[in-house]
């Protein structure tokens, strides 16, 4: 099976960046899309990006398109969000999520195969 850990996450103040990463593993020559999903306190797992496998396909949730940025090495296996102009709302677990394939095929929660242990992210106002 597949693995996805996640890094970076810290304590910023609002309007500052920060930059998360997914290193994923799995089966040699399996390719994988990557999903980073976040949960506020006391609120549901939430869709935040998600990148095909080429790395030519990026998707936004309405709350931090223009602010987000994701990215990937594959040749790192690595796969890196970039968070710009944070907000408190921003406040949350995030995590990296890996299924198998190439095409970003959904943005739910069920989409994804690999979980990682998340990452805390909190944003001071």
């Amino acid at each position: 099976g597949g693995a996805a850990v996640e890094s970076g996450g810290g304590l910023v103040e609002a309007g500052a960046s920060l930059s998360l990463s997914c290193t994923y593993s799995g089966p040699t020559l399996t390719t994988y899309v990557i999903g980073w999903f976040r949960q506020p306190p006391g609120k549901e797992r939430e869709f935040v990006s998600a990148i095909s496998w080429s790395g030519g396909s990026t998707f936004y949730a309405d709350s931090v398109k223009g602010r987000f940025t994701i990215s990937r090495h594959n040749v790192k296996n690595t796969v890196y969000l970039q968070m710009d102009n944070m907000k408190h709302e921003d406040t949350a677990v995030y995590y990296c999520a890996a299924d198998p394939g190439t095409r970003v095929s959904g943005t739910a929660v069920r989409d994804y195969r690999y979980w990682g242990q998340g990452t805390q992210v909190t944003v001071s106002s």
